[in-house]
């Protein structure tokens, strides 16, 4: 195994310092609003947007497999090397 190049390490340092900050964040805006109640409108706009967000996400992962399997994707990479079929 290969060490790690310095732009590598660059990448890394900043991607956990992101990490650390986000978590920094939430944790003070999550402590913020410890207060606050939310009403029935809040819960039924945080239950449909949690819905149709996991709905977006599932079809579109589903489209992408479908279509990877479905050999759609074949003709945009023109790098793979395509198998040969004997009739």
């Amino acid at each position: 195994m290969r060490g790690l190049s310095t732009g590598q390490v660059i990448l890394l340092v900043v991607l956990g310092a992101v990490l650390i900050l986000t978590a920094v964040w939430g944790a003070s805006v999550w402590g913020a609003s410890a207060g606050v109640e939310m009403g029935k409108h809040g819960w039924i706009a945080l239950g449909l947007g949690t819905f149709f967000s996991l709905l977006i996400g599932c079809g579109l992962m589903a489209l992408m497999f479908f279509s990877s399997r479905s050999g759609h994707d074949d003709a945009a990479d023109p790098f793979r090397q395509r198998e040969r079929r004997d009739p």
